[in-house]
């Protein structure tokens, strides 16, 4: 229920709910190293408690309108995910993000992922600027933001300390007038 299909491979995109934390923590032990290079997902949700509490964390903000949690399944498992990491309706803004188990890297399911979240932002929700925050060395997300058609803005040199190492943070974003007309672009 409430799943959006993300092209003829049978991934679908739903909303991961506080229900799914079994699932979830299933899914991050799978993916936790590779996840885990650049972000800190995998170290949040250790345990079934913690796994409980992060997806409720996001059932918290979807209630109040300060961010958004969505799986990406794949043949009935749930292989990765797309979200909103914070949400202004009122200033327009959000910061996107995702994760994916690293054997299904490679087939555009983020990128399609993404594209339907940020079309809801975009057309649903009236939010301006959809913003990526990501390490100068995590390519495989520095690709996402490119074929997002995003903009680069700059570097946070060193801004965010991450396992004993101070990663550059690019920022990257897109603005409504820029995705629509991309999107319009597209379908011609």
């Amino acid at each position: 229920m409430f799943a959006t299909s993300l092209g003829d491979d049978g991934a679908i995109l739903r909303p991961l709910e506080p229900w799914h934390a079994e699932e979830y923590l299933a899914h991050m032990d799978r993916g936790r190293e590779y996840i885990g290079r650049y972000v800190a997902l995998p170290t949040v949700c250790t345990d079934l408690t913690s796994a409980r509490a992060f997806l409720q964390a996001y059932a918290d903000k979807t209630a109040a309108d300060t961010g958004r949690l969505l799986g990406i399944w794949l043949d009935g498992a749930l292989v990765g995910g797309v979200l909103l990491r914070v949400m202004d309706v009122t200033a327009g803004t959000c910061e996107a993000g995702c994760w994916l188990e690293p054997s299904f890297a490679g087939r555009g399911l983020v990128t399609r992922a993404c594209r339907v979240l940020i079309d809801w932002a975009v057309e649903e929700r009236g939010l301006h600027r959809v913003e990526w925050q990501v390490s100068s060395a995590n390519t495989a997300s520095v690709n996402v933001a490119r074929r997002l058609g995003m903009t680069k803005e700059g570097v946070l040199r060193e801004s965010y300390p991450y396992r004993g190492v101070r990663h550059d943070m690019e920022v990257w974003s897109v603005l409504a007038p820029e995705w629509r007309a991309a999107r319009a672009e597209a379908g011609r």
